[in-house]
């Protein structure tokens, strides 16, 4: 075959009357220029169009950033480096600081391990020196040093690895600590979740993100630090080396700069959107991490509906949408690093043989003195040469490929950055729903009265909100807004003083369980005056009590700890009396008395777990006491008797109910019709439970009337008569009963 082509090359360049070289190189010429034109020009011509379908995508997609203004995915900028300042003053707080002093030792073992590297190199030249030399003695001293020296190369090359790893764990830790601090302050985490829109997955955020996040800096460190110092050392180390041979020392850096400029160009301009790629991937991953833990919470409701299918495939779909996500990550790496490897292996490997042979073609040392002619002193310049230009190549290349890393380190930054960041505005009272602000500052219809102030679609919070001295709570043109901004009741105003025991109804939805979110603090006053007492006066109790992890005694006394316990002055024999008044002190000697844990939310039945409940109220004996259903699973004499306790012991009853048996322990009722009314009044509780029982009673009446009037229409055609007449007289008794009975 090759004698064939050689052969077809002379007698065509015989033809043409051209040299066999002149003809070579244009038919190589011609064979470039159809490679490129079939192969890569299609190539980059598809590029092309997937970034400019790229660019339109981003120009037309509806997703906000973290001020819920529309964006797109994060990148290498300046708001990057903004954030990364920031979060790195987080985890390195000062320059004597444990993270700091880590960060230092990091860099001394780095350092070493570049000197290390250099001397290692110019060991391996010496003993192929001597090998061409065929100096047994010294070939087996320099052996000696290469065994001695391994060990300390080994020690800290695993040192770099086991402090990088220690250094991720401490930077992971202190921002840990200090995500959590603003987590919980000021009820972030109910916030984050209930009213800003802008954390779908704080829990990914807190765990996965930090983790990643820290980690990737931690590794970009030790991936950016040496190679510059290999780089410079290197670098310094090649010219001394081949100014002692005597030859060039300038065109071999100068190629060496000129591939590598090239070659970072040429990646830069191809290289993918690694940032934005990695954040929708871990956006994905907090999703379907969401959904796991939604199934597991509500097990039992979906094992009653039987709703495991439609479970199943909306697991199956954020799995999927995951899968693919990852692919497209997959795929665009794998062109890029065949790319990149053929320009850093295959390029850099020609350029590096040019380089070291330039000083060895130019040398005007003379070795003719030397006995084997200087080709000792040649293998062992090469020798060297060759592997510190390797090490010099591989530190270069890790700075090329450390550009993607950084992009994903933009990515982690700016999740972890923003979560820090809406920790903090919602802190303030600053919140975003990115759904809500799409309406624009259109007012609802609802909220014309409400007062209300719109900026970016978001009402401005400029409610006052002050802490009664007596314990009174005083609401003047309050309205009650649900965190998706609809106006459930433009103005309340009323005065609820202690002793004054409140009742509180209406259809579902109408505003009552919002209001005592607003009396806790949870939603925010948007306009108007609210007076209440300090948080610590008012205990509100859910329909479902929540049952911390910890022992019975801790469920009793939660939120406290057995030393503030302690510190009250509170034994268990106190303790066991509260039990008592919920009914609720045989569960000491059943469960095996105070120091047992158990998973006290399955163990418990829900009557238990609302008697709980109730029982933390005597607990804590505050002021006003915030009751939300919470005796619905309850019987009702027990019921009744804890209502009474309660009075008993002072606090004042704010209750949601839809069971009159509880309406003669309240002496003032606040009734929601639903359509943002409302009617605040005393409350008779007799004449209301008779005027229900009437109520019930025509409802008796009146329910049986169609049957009857059907069959007596059947009677009276049976009999031949006029129904009509029949029919005013049924009328007549039932209206002469009913008057009876009032």
């Amino acid at each position: 075959m090759t004698n064939a082509a050689s052969k077809f090359i002379s007698d065509s360049a015989r033809r043409l009357n051209v040299s066999e070289t002149t003809f070579s190189r244009g038919g190589m010429s011609v064979v470039l220029a159809l490679y490129f034109y079939k192969v890569v020009y299609p190539k980059l011509k598809i590029l092309c169009q997937q970034q400019s379908a790229k660019g339109k995508e981003g120009e037309s997609d509806t997703q906000y950033d973290k001020r819920g203004r529309r964006g797109i995915g994060p990148t290498v900028n300046k708001e990057f480096f903004i954030q990364l300042k920031r979060l790195i003053k987080i985890i390195i707080p000062g320059p004597w600081s444990k993270s700091a002093a880590l960060l230092y030792l990091h860099t001394l073992t780095l350092i070493a391990r570049t000197f290390l590297s250099i001397y290692v190199a110019q060991l391996e030249g010496r003993v192929v020196k001597y090998i061409v030399r065929k100096d047994v003695f010294r070939f087996a001293l320099m052996m000696t040093k290469w065994i001695s020296i391994a060990i300390p190369a080994t020690f800290v090359n695993s040192m770099i690895r086991f402090l990088e790893s220690h250094l991720a764990l401490t930077f992971r830790s202190r921002l840990v600590r200090y995500s959590y601090d603003l987590y919980f302050k000021n009820q972030c985490y109910y916030r984050v979740s209930n009213l800003d829109g802008r954390l779908e997955n704080a829990d990914h955020c807190l765990t996965e993100d930090i983790m990643a996040f820290t980690s990737s800096i931690a590794h970009l460190y030790s991936h950016i630090t040496k190679p510059l110092l290999d780089t410079l050392l290197i670098t310094l180390s090649l010219a001394s080396l081949a100014r002692s041979r005597g030859g060039a020392s300038l065109p071999g850096p100068v190629l060496g700069t000129l591939v590598i400029m090239l070659t970072g160009r040429i990646l830069r301009k191809v290289s993918p959107k690694f940032g934005s790629l990695v954040a929708e991937e871990a956006h994905r991953k907090g999703y379907l991490r969401a959904i796991h833990s939604r199934i597991i919470t509500n097990a039992e409701e979906i094992a009653f509906y039987g709703g495991h299918k439609v479970e199943l495939n909306i697991l199956q779909g954020a799995y999927q949408s995951l899968v693919k996500q990852m692919g497209v990550i997959f795929n665009k790496r794998l062109w890029y690093i065949m790319l990149e490897q053929f320009l850093m292996k295959y390029v850099w490997s020609g350029a590096g043989m040019v380089m070291v042979s330039i000083p060895l073609l130019t040398s005007t040392k003379n070795e003719s003195g030397e006995s084997d002619g200087g080709v000792s002193d040649r293998t062992q310049y090469f020798t060297t040469a060759k592997n510190m230009l390797a090490s010099g190549a591989d530190a270069i290349e890790r700075l090329m490929t450390s550009y993607k890393e950084i992009v994903e380190l933009a990515g982690y930054t700016a999740r972890v950055g923003n979560m820090l960041e809406v920790f903090e505005d919602v802190q303030c009272g600053k919140y975003q729903r990115p759904a809500v602000m799409n309406n624009g500052n259109k007012q609802p219809e609802r909220g014309i009265g409400a007062n209300l102030i719109l900026k970016n679609g978001m009402p401005v919070i400029n409610g006052i909100v002050t802490e009664s001295m007596d314990g009174t709570i005083l609401i003047e043109d309050v309205p009650i807004v649900t965190p998706n901004c609809d106006v459930v009741v433009p103005s309340l105003t009323l005065t609820v003083t202690p002793g004054m025991h409140l009742l509180i109804t209406g259809p579902n939805g109408c505003g009552k369980s919002s209001l005592f979110r607003i009396l806790s603090g949870l939603w925010p006053v948007y306009s108007g005056h609210l007076q209440k007492p300090i948080t610590s006066d008012m205990f509100y109790i859910p329909q479902r009590p929540y049952m911390s992890v910890g022992s019975l005694r801790d469920q009793v006394i939660y939120p406290d700890s057995l030393q503030d316990t302690r510190n009250k002055g509170i034994s268990d024999d106190d303790l066991l009396e509260i039990l008592g008044l919920v009914h609720l002190r045989h569960l000491v000697a059943r469960e095996g008395g105070w120091d047992t844990v158990q998973d006290w939310k399955d163990v418990l039945s829900g009557g238990e777990k609302q008697r709980m409940g109730v029982a933390r109220l005597f607990y804590h004996k505050p002021r006003y006491a915030l009751l939300d259903e919470c005796t619905s699973a309850v019987s009702i004499d027990v019921e009744g008797q804890m209502y009474q306790a309660a009075k008993d012991h002072g606090i004042t009853l704010l209750t949601i109910t839809h069971r009159p048996t509880l309406w003669k322990f309240h002496t003032h009722l606040l009734q929601f019709d639903g359509e943002g009314g409302w009617k605040f009044d005393r409350l008779d509780s007799d004449k209301r439970l008779n005027l229900k029982d009437e109520k019930q009673h025509l409802e008796s009446l009146l329910s049986d009337i169609p049957s009857k009037m059907e069959r007596l229409k059947e009677l009276c055609s049976i009999l031949g008569e006029d129904s009509l007449l029949v029919e005013d007289s049924v009328v007549t008794d039932i209206g002469s009963d009913t008057a009876l009975s009032d």
